[in-house]
């Protein structure tokens, strides 16, 4: 049997394609007439997507708008399989947007996903402005996925940021590392709570904290270690905002000539596939992605099926896993150069992953409302 098309719809309907278009977007500019005629003449033709005619003839949807910070960013796909998990479940279908990490790109996304009429919609670490997700939760359930709200109309899923800079930090310190540096995530909606948990964590051991500028990228990972080698400031270790940001900071510092770990210690964040990777086998924090998804869709279908009105705040437990970047800082330093190549003290790095003993093997989960 042939698919019908939104030409079929348009010929059934005695309208035009592009008004057929105009109503399968939710367009406001369409009369009720017309609507009504487009939307039957869909059901009729068993036009897909269907599902879409017969939500916005009946005011009802099963469908959940999700939008993603940066595609090129493997935590945020990790973070979709589980939002996906559990829609499929529950007889919901997603539909995917991004911002590509730009306010106004954010903005743009954010209206077409509302054009499609979502049950309700589920931002991944949006940079757009908290006024827009406050106008836009005005109109249907929104849940936030690392990024912080107070909205009371608005859930949020994170992870406890500065628990897990400590983590890295104290890690760094038990190898006997006291020049570290912290590649800062810059406007990064969970910069600030790792910049504060990596500030304080220096200071508890008495040591002082380098802050460097930087982003989510591995373009600006590999920019601040150019900057600090041009500086002749390189620290033995690094802190990176995140597992994309920590790749770039290793591509530099090896285009450099430096070892990792025998020279410079490297720590990520996020532990992210990327990480992983045998040829990576990066030391980082590691977030639950999939089950920041679980959590976010749960807590979306709760709203959307009015089971309860309160805001729930999901905050997650960090933990550390020690693969092969850090190891114990170089003992000696060649006089020649800056910034220092030399023979590490000790080949500390194994093989595989040793998750800390101090944390549990499956993450605490703390909700608590703000």
């Amino acid at each position: 049997m042939v698919r019908p098309t939104m030409e079929d719809v348009a010929l059934r309907a005695g309208v035009s394609r592009a008004l057929v278009s105009l109503v399968m977007r939710g367009s406001p500019k369409v009369s009720e007439m017309r609507r009504t005629a487009v939307l039957k003449a869909a059901e009729e033709l068993r036009y897909s997507p269907h599902a879409m005619a017969r939500s916005l003839a009946s005011r009802t949807s099963t469908v959940l708008g999700v939008m993603v910070s940066d595609l090129h960013n493997a935590f945020f796909a990790e973070v979709v399989d589980g939002i996906d998990e559990v829609a499929r479940e529950q007889g919901f279908d997603i539909i995917i947007n991004t911002g590509g990490r730009s306010p106004a790109r954010e903005r743009r996304a954010l209206e077409s996903l509302l054009s499609f009429r979502p049950a309700g919609l589920i931002l991944l670490s949006p940079v757009v402005p908290a006024t827009a997700i406050g106008k836009a939760a005005e109109q249907l359930p929104i849940v936030l996925v690392a990024r912080s709200s107070r909205v009371s109309t608005v859930d949020t899923v994170n992870d406890d940021g500065e628990q897990g800079a400590r983590l890295a930090v104290d890690h760094l310190v038990s190898l006997g590392h006291k020049r570290i540096a912290h590649l800062d995530g810059g406007e990064g909606t969970q910069a600030g709570p790792r910049r504060r948990g990596y500030i304080a964590a220096m200071e508890a051991h008495g040591l002082t904290p380098q802050v460097v500028s930087s982003e989510y990228t591995d373009a600006a990972g590999a920019r601040a270690i150019r900057s600090l080698l041009s500086d002749g400031a390189l620290p033995t270790a690094i802190l990176s905002c995140n597992d994309f940001n920590a790749v770039g900071a290793i591509s530099a510092l090896e285009d450099a000539g430096l070892r990792v770990p025998q020279d410079v210690s490297v720590v990520g964040y996020d532990n992210t596939s990327l990480a992983a990777l045998r040829h990576v086998s990066l030391t980082t924090i590691d977030q639950p992605r999939a089950e920041f998804g679980r959590l976010a869709a749960v807590a979306l279908l709760q709203r959307v099926r009015e089971e309860r009105t309160e805001p729930v705040r999901h905050l997650l437990n960090p933990s550390l896993v020690v693969r092969n970047t850090t190891a114990p800082p170089a003992t000696s330093r060649r006089s020649s150069d800056p910034v220092f190549s030399s023979t590490a003290a000790g080949d500390s790095a194994g093989s595989g992953d040793r998750t800390a003993d101090s944390q549990a093997k499956s993450p605490e989960r703390r909700s608590r409302d703000q």
